[in-house]
């Protein structure tokens, strides 16, 4: 469609990560083998959890449901990645960008309000051990992951809808390997001063709630280590609440690397590389984060690996 003499886009090309076809299939090679690794390390956690009794509990129930997000998440993207390894056909329309926009901010906003809802259940764990189990009962559980759904779900059909108010036009090729915000808004031929200004609102919003929920639960949390007396004390209460801090600076890191600077500021190339970490390494770091040093996972999967071991 024409607006003057300038052609309105309905279809992009994505780059991808690289346009050296040697490298493409390099790429394709590890990329995929990260990607089933990752779905097989989420699903695993998922299961563990499910069928052990002993890992029914609120830290355990949040740390499932984080794995079946990751487990999404990455299949939000990994597959257009490898396809763009692969296909010379690497158009996108304007529907399929949406789509694709759309589900990346249900993922990564729904992961904010779980990270928060974590770190509330490590403050309940350790500043009130007595009144735990009945404080964060399966019912509050289950009413804060499908809070977080909810909220990852509104926040991404504002997200999307705010970003496809604008007109894109002058050449459609994306130089990133999944549709986002900072490179469509390189391309939108209209102002995008209130654009910026509402997204703004929704990811600090959504951001800055999470973050807030995280250091309040966190302070209270260390004036609690610090009034247990013995350092052994101190280690254990700590070792409980390392995984998830691990998983929230990574997390939170590169995606404050990614959004936090105006439009811009952006650099699509150099952004690569953190988007391809949120995306792609961070849901494969997550199940390992959570299992490595945790003995009552490890437990669990000895004791379901002996179970389908064929008895001699």
């Amino acid at each position: 469609m024409d607006v003057g003499n300038r052609t309105i886009l309905t279809e992009f090309i994505l780059l991808g990560l690289s346009t050296d076809p040697q490298w493409q299939l390099i790429l394709f090679g590890i990329l995929l083998t990260v990607y089933l690794v990752t779905l097989s390390g989420n699903m695993t956690l998922v299961i563990l959890i499910r069928i052990d009794s002993h890992l029914h509990t609120p830290m355990y129930f949040f740390i499932g449901n984080l794995s079946f997000l990751d487990f999404w998440y990455t299949s939000v993207y990994t597959p257009r990645i490898l396809a763009t390894c692969v296909s010379e056909d690497k158009r996108l329309s304007l529907a399929e960008c949406g789509a694709q926009l759309f589900f990346s901010c249900v993922v990564a906003y729904t992961e904010c309000f779980f990270l928060a809802a974590m770190a509330y259940d490590r403050h309940m764990a350790i500043c009130d051990p007595l009144l735990y189990s009945s404080s964060m009962s399966p019912s509050l559980c289950t009413r804060l992951v499908a809070g977080s759904y909810i909220g990852g779900f509104l926040n991404a059909i504002a997200h999307t809808a705010n970003t496809f108010r604008l007109s894109f036009c002058g050449k459609n090729i994306i130089d990133h390997f999944f549709c986002d915000a900072p490179p469509l808004v390189k391309m939108s031929c209209t102002d995008t001063k209130v654009y910026e200004e509402v997204l703004l609102g929704f990811v600090g919003f959504t951001v800055l709630l999470s973050i807030l929920v995280i250091i309040i639960s966190y302070f209270h949390i260390l004036l609690a280590i610090l009034r247990i007396r013995t350092a052994s004390g101190r280690r254990k209460a700590f070792s409980t609440c390392a995984s998830h801090l691990v998983s929230v600076t990574l997390f939170y890191g590169s995606l404050l690397f990614m959004y936090s600077r105006p439009s811009s500021a952006y650099s699509l190339k150099r952004d690569k590389m953190a988007a391809l970490f949120y995306t792609v390494i961070n849901p494969l770091l997550n199940p390992l984060i959570y299992s490595l040093r945790n003995k009552d996972i490890k437990e669990a999967f000895w004791k379901a690996a002996k179970t389908i071991r064929p008895q001699k």
